[in-house]
């Protein structure tokens, strides 16, 4: 798949498009990919998404813009494991956000990107003060066609990146996992720590977060990339209160029977039960003896999983 950040650089010829954030690429986004790759299968036309980094949330409220679900690098991937052919990664800015649905269409769909058929999401909303929705692209388009992708339900709710986000928030991994079609994950590079951990008898890989996490708290996990199989561990996600206050939100992850370099290395962090919410201990030989009981409680889970 070609990645592209650019797009005044034009594709090699028309293509078959879908737009969205696709935040978390959840059972939505899937059947929307799976549809694109219908489409252009059908019209004999290369699949693409168009896709924006940052989130625009992020750019017009930074402080009040939702946890990510997924980091760009994430849903590339995914975008490649669908059978995208490119991705344009558009940087959302003022430049960018200061154009008008007229604009965005002429401009960037048909002179830019050669759409010949576009999917978007029955509520997409587009353009300068979110002035565009699905009547006017189909008003505005003259050199594609418009299909709108209806309403995905999982057990009865909207799957949705929102609906992702308060499951986690709540510690509903079972009901992220049915939105998402699989359990979540963190992913990030082992960075070097105070080795606080390996004092108290537990020595963690730490994963510094670029962004606010989406759920917090001590969980039973799988971590991927350490070898042939996952490793079973607890991860502990948040901003550490027994050891400093108004710190910086970090995961650390303990896995089970491990004891390695993995400084640099590229994990992925699989939650799979929430075990309690993060607490403030009165001193850290509070906090060790916490820890033992939620190792105790995670080797607890995977054995009534076997």
């Amino acid at each position: 798949m070609r990645v592209k950040r650019d797009l005044t650089s034009a594709p090699d010829g028309p293509v078959a498009l879908t737009i969205g954030n696709f935040d978390g690429v959840h059972r939505g986004h899937q059947a929307m990919l799976a549809r694109l790759i219908e489409a252009a299968e059908d019209l004999r036309l290369p699949p693409a998404v168009l896709t924006f980094d940052p989130h625009p949330r992020e750019f017009f409220s930074p402080s009040s813009a939702p946890p990510r679900l997924s980091t760009l690098r994430s849903k590339l991937a995914l975008f490649r494991a669908y059978g995208v052919a490119t991705t344009f990664v558009a940087r959302f800015d003022a430049r960018l956000a200061s154009r008008t649905a007229d604009e965005f269409v002429t401009q960037i769909l048909e002179r830019q990107l050669h759409v010949r058929w576009l999917l978007v999401g029955e509520d997409f909303r587009f353009g300068r003060g979110r002035m565009g929705d699905l009547a006017f692209l189909r008003s505005a388009a003259r050199e594609f066609s418009v299909e709108a992708m209806g309403t995905v339900a999982v057990d009865g709710q909207r799957a949705s990146s929102t609906a992702v986000r308060n499951a986690l928030a709540a510690g509903d991994l079972a009901l992220a996992a049915a939105l998402l079609g699989r359990n979540y994950t963190l992913t990030g590079h082992v960075a070097h720590g105070k080795k606080l951990g390996r004092s108290l008898g537990f020595p963690t890989m730490n994963l510094p977060l670029r962004h606010p996490p989406a759920l917090t708290g001590i969980f039973a996990v799988r971590v991927h990339g350490l070898g042939g199989t996952p490793r079973a561990g607890v991860a502990s996600v948040g901003v550490r209160p027994t050891i400093r206050a108004g710190g910086e939100p970090i995961a650390e992850v303990f896995v089970f029977d491990f004891d390695q370099a993995t400084y640099g290395r590229r994990i992925t962090v699989e939650f799979l039960h929430k075990l309690r919410d993060e607490a403030r201990f009165p001193d850290l030989d509070a906090l060790r003896q916490q820890m033992i009981r939620d190792v105790a409680d995670a080797r607890d889970h995977f054995a009534a999983k076997r």
